[in-house]
């Protein structure tokens, strides 16, 4: 059999290159077995014929793709043929590989795993097999190329995700995790000998990542189970049904919370909100943020009508997310999940140790807290907090206007640029940043008795507060941008374990009566993430979702509907929070 050349395949991604190319060339050994198909023709021979206008061929296109234009891949593809000598990848004798089927069925499921199938044209594959029957030049090389882009965009969207995050000024870094996808794609996947197992090890090798993609497949159930079924949405009441009320639609709601599990057996049919509504409501409120009063509430009411099509896309965006981490980020130490107003702790083989309430930035104004990665270095007890300039312009200033004594009073001082105190200063001075303002040292302090430092542009970090009742709301957006700690002691204890005899004591002697402004640097940095996912799957498999407070999930959406090539270049991070001693 003759050896097959695509010469001008690349036409689809480098036309001018590959028209050029002839002659002896060296090319990467590749492991994938040499294709021997007799009846692979080459596009410069379908342009000659006027099979395929030359004029209508554009270098960053595939004109039988859903998305045809592949320019954010078009040098991969026209790098991983040229490493080929132009041979074709995916058929044999005219007929798909068992890895290009298998591939092709992976594009089928894509939806399971978060991704759009239409995205990897899969109900387009049925017609392009049917095509090959006809051993056809065009066929096979539009096959072939078709098969190439699609196989490294799944690849990809598994492995980084589909839109950079700092898209989004999210400040997370996925480029360390990219692949040499000619490579990957020519050595790991044309003759990948079992294509489920390729794909799972290109997938994050996160716990929490499994069991999101687990829930994903069980809500995407229960969202064609309530389509087929037509349910109602349920009817609002004027103010909270307790045990024992009347609300109309009891029975409709025992349905509801039945689907998602929040209630077992029979749907009661009566019009009374009796005690197993109740459990069950309380166990829905549990698992979406609401107060857990176990009332039927306006807002337990609002939640249990969004459609399970809107959970599904929340579990959707979750998985996005999932794949933007890098290591050590995947499996860090420490997780805020900003929207559940939440940390969580885990030791170093991943497993949960404690889960403690936070406090996140407003939502108004340029407050909220920023997604990122880093790590934390130090302690520091007994902290000063640095007042930002514009805070102590809009908050301070008016103040010292009228009463020079203001500052002095509410435990802040003024210090100059190398922090000897002053006690001469102006109003335009604070407001300008000619001096600097800072609240001592103490329990009244705004930033509490400890803070816990990862060094960043945001100057964000973890702290504790005197304002200690706003961890007993529901919703815990209040600060300034930085996150306030509900247990700052334990935490101390837990970040410094492994230095020392830092027990409870130690640590709240420290706090209380301590050394001002005293550094702990960690004798092993520790990994956090700042993270932001609207649906989270518990240790016990119970699926949790949240109000998409900054409105990042609306923004990953209005990015995916627009469909491929979606936004991939790194872009500059701009600090939503401003630079300083934030709180």
């Amino acid at each position: 059999m003759m050896k097959v050349s695509l010469r001008t395949v690349g036409a689809m991604c480098a036309l001018t290159l590959l028209l050029t190319a002839g002659g002896c060339r060296k090319h990467r050994k590749t492991k994938s077995a040499p294709n021997t198909d007799a009846y692979a023709g080459n596009l410069q021979d379908l342009v000659a014929k006027k099979e395929l206008p030359k004029e209508k061929v554009d270098t960053t296109q595939v004109p039988n793709l859903r998305w045809p234009n592949f320019s954010d891949y078009q040098s991969i593809v026209a790098k991983f043929y040229d490493d080929r000598n132009y041979e074709v990848a995916w058929t044999r004798d005219g007929a798909p590989t068992a890895s290009a089927t298998a591939f092709i069925q992976a594009f089928q499921d894509a939806g399971t795993k978060g991704l759009i199938p239409e995205d990897y044209d899969a109900p387009r594959w049925a017609a392009r097999v049917e095509q090959l029957k006809t051993k056809s030049a065009d066929a096979i090389s539009l096959f072939d190329v078709a098969m190439t882009v699609n196989v490294m965009r799944y690849i990809s969207d598994l492995r980084i995700g589909r839109v950079n995050p700092s898209h989004f000024n999210f400040d997370i870094h996925v480029e360390d995790k990219k692949y040499d996808l000619a490579e990957f794609v020519s050595d790991d996947a044309v003759d990948a000998t079992d294509v489920p197992k390729l794909i799972a090890s290109v997938e994050p090798d996160s716990e929490q990542y499994r069991k999101t993609e687990e829930a994903l497949a069980h809500y995407l159930a229960l969202a064609k189970q309530q389509e087929q079924a037509g349910a109602e949405p349920l009817p609002m009441v004027a103010k909270a049904v307790s045990v024992g009320g009347t609300y109309a639609a009891a029975e409709q709601l025992g349905q509801r919370l039945q689907l998602e599990g929040d209630v077992q057996g029979e749907a009661p049919k009566t019009t009374v909100f009796d005690s197993d509504l109740s459990a069950g409501v309380k166990q829905y409120q549990h698992r979406h943020g609401i107060a857990e009063d176990g009332k039927l509430t306006p807002q337990t009411i609002k939640s249990l009508n969004v459609p399970l099509a809107s959970r599904v896309t929340q579990l959707q965006d979750s998985l996005e997310r999932w794949r933007w981490l890098p290591d050590p980020y995947l499996n860090p130490r420490l997780m805020v999940n900003l929207p559940e107003f939440v940390v969580r702790g885990y030791t170093p083989e991943h497993k949960l140790d404690f889960t403690m309430k936070v406090v996140v930035g407003k939502v108004a104004g340029e407050h909220q807290t920023p997604v990122f990665t880093h790590m934390m270095k130090y302690l520091v007890f007994r902290p000063y907090w640095n007042v930002p300039v514009d805070i102590a312009r809009k908050e301070l200033a008016p103040h010292i206007q009228g009463d020079q004594g203001y500052l002095a009073s509410k435990n802040f001082e003024v210090t100059n640029n190398k922090g000897l105190v002053l006690t001469n200063y102006t109003t335009k001075q604070v407001s300008q940043g000619g001096v600097m303002v800072r609240e001592r040292p103490g329990p009244k302090n705004s930033l509490g008795l400890v803070k816990f430092m990862f060094p960043n542009q945001y100057d964000i970090y973890l702290h504790s507060t005197p304002a200690v009742s706003l961890f007993d709301r529901t919703r815990r957006d209040f600060s300034h941008g930085c996150i306030r700690v509900q247990k700052p002691e334990d935490l101390a204890v837990w970040v410094l374990q492994g230095q020392g005899e830092w027990d409870l004591t130690k640590v709240h002697e420290a706090m209380t009566s301590g050394q001002d402004n005293h550094t702990v640097s960690l004798k092993t940095p520790l990994p956090i993430a700042i993270f932001y996912v609207t649906a989270r799957v518990d240790e016990d498999g119970a699926v949790h979702f949240f109000d998409d407070i900054y409105g990042y999930d609306a923004q990953l959406q209005e990015v995916l509907v627009k469909g491929p090539p979606y936004p991939v270049k790194p872009e500059p991070i701009v600090p939503k929070t401003k630079p300083g001693d934030t709180l």
